[in-house]
């Protein structure tokens, strides 16, 4: 790699404020807001919005969508149209 053109990366944390969960990782990010570590440090912190912790498809609590039978279930429901004359 050339040498000046890559930004620096530092430690940085990652919040997610609806899980309440807070990762500690190495990133290009900047934020002037800081927090305090467990191990006593402090750091850059950026609140997101979701990630793996609050995230439904990680969590398991996503819906499955039952897709098989709905176009017979509606012409059940309503019945089928005559076709469009043009």
């Amino acid at each position: 790699m050339r040498p000046g053109i890559h930004p620096a990366s530092r430690p940085v944390v990652f919040r997610d404020r609806a899980a309440g969960t807070a990762l500690l990782t190495r990133s290009t990010a900047v934020s002037e807001r800081t927090v305090e570590w467990e191990d006593g440090a402090t750091y850059p912190v950026i609140d997101v919005e979701i990630s793996s912790a609050s995230h439904p498809f990680y969590t398991g609590t996503s819906r499955v969508l039952d897709t098989e039978g709905r176009v017979e279930r509606f012409e059940r429901r309503y019945g089928r149209t005559a076709p469009a004359r043009g």
